[in-house]
């Protein structure tokens, strides 16, 4: 499976932005999609993730409420919203896939890896 993310950018504090993750392969009913962060200096950590065939999320505790996580089913593409942007959520931002359809939220579950995408937040 390879990720291709798209998105992010550049958004003020408070505003939004969107970030897209496209798998290569087919990955309906038997994956669990999402999103970790590593901030400069910082480890990474985990953001968002959605198993495919239920729509089933989890979302880290500082994003909760702020940004969600959607499935696109015809185009195995998982898209994050992110509202509500703080200047603490800058960012590169990795799409992550397992196979599964368990919820898990550690670095070492998630076999396969895309290139990330950066999102900054200016105050």
């Amino acid at each position: 499976v390879q990720l291709q993310a798209s998105g992010g950018g550049l958004a003020q504090a408070g505003g939004s932005l969107k970030i897209s993750c496209a798998a290569s392969s087919r990955t309906s009913g038997t994956y669990t999609m999402g999103w970790f962060r590593q901030a400069p200096g910082k480890e990474r950590e985990f953001v968002a993730v959605i198993v495919w065939v239920n729509g089933a999320s989890k979302y880290a505790d500082t994003v909760k409420g702020r940004f969600t996580i959607s499935r696109l089913s015809g185009r195995n593409t998982v898209r994050l919203e992110m509202d509500s942007l703080k200047p603490e959520d800058t960012a590169v931002y990795y799409c992550v896939a397992r196979p599964g359809n368990i919820i898990r939220s550690n670095t070492d579950d998630y076999a396969y890896w895309g290139r990330g995408t950066q999102v900054t937040v200016s105050s």
